[in-house]
């Protein structure tokens, strides 16, 4: 097993971010000298240090434990795609559609089940979304509002705004989205 590379992780993520260490001691209050020893793997970061960086950087705290090149892969085939699952049963999943969920952006399929739903509860994330129904139908709960979506159909869902997805049919359906930034 290859031992992961926290300091190169983080180094990656800055630089996608487009900013300098200094950029980056400004957001997370930790020295540009500390910054610059962890990037180099003469320091290591405490967790709390981890989790101001990734706040600041706008990425998950795991991702910088993923032992992925940045550089690897750019191709995901179809049987090689990275499955999330949130929900209790085996039945609904997320699959990644991009090589890894390092970046600023996530693209993913939803695939759900007939007669199933996404989650009980509507739920919101601080990015926004844009969501497109490949198969099937499927209702949006969106605030307070529940919009039918078929195949074909396209929908926007703002930042913080409580949603969930339903399957009321007697097929399976399939959603392509994007997410920016990640929550996953």
């Amino acid at each position: 097993m290859n031992e992961v590379d926290i300091s190169k992780n983080i180094t990656e993520y800055r630089k996608i971010k487009g900013l300098t260490i200094k950029d980056l001691a400004k957001l997370t209050g930790v020295t540009s000298s500390l910054l610059s020893q962890i990037e180099k793997g003469t320091a290591n970061p405490s967790m709390n240090t981890l989790k101001k960086i990734a706040t600041a950087l706008e990425i998950p705290l795991f991702n910088f434990f993923i032992n992925d090149n940045l550089t690897e892969d750019i191709v995901v085939r179809k049987n090689n795609r990275r499955k999330i699952m949130l929900a209790k049963e085996d039945s609904f999943a997320y699959e990644l559609l991009t090589p890894n969920s390092q970046g600023a952006i996530s693209f993913m399929i939803m695939k759900i089940p007939a007669r199933k739903f996404s989650s009980k509860e509507l739920f919101s994330h601080k990015g926004e979304e844009v969501a497109y129904v490949m198969k099937g139908s499927v209702n949006l709960y969106l605030m307070n509002s529940v919009i039918e979506l078929n195949c074909g159909d396209s929908v926007k869902i703002l930042p913080h705004s409580n949603h969930k997805w339903e399957n009321n049919t007697d097929e399976d359906c399939e959603i392509i989205f994007a997410i920016t930034p990640q929550v996953f």
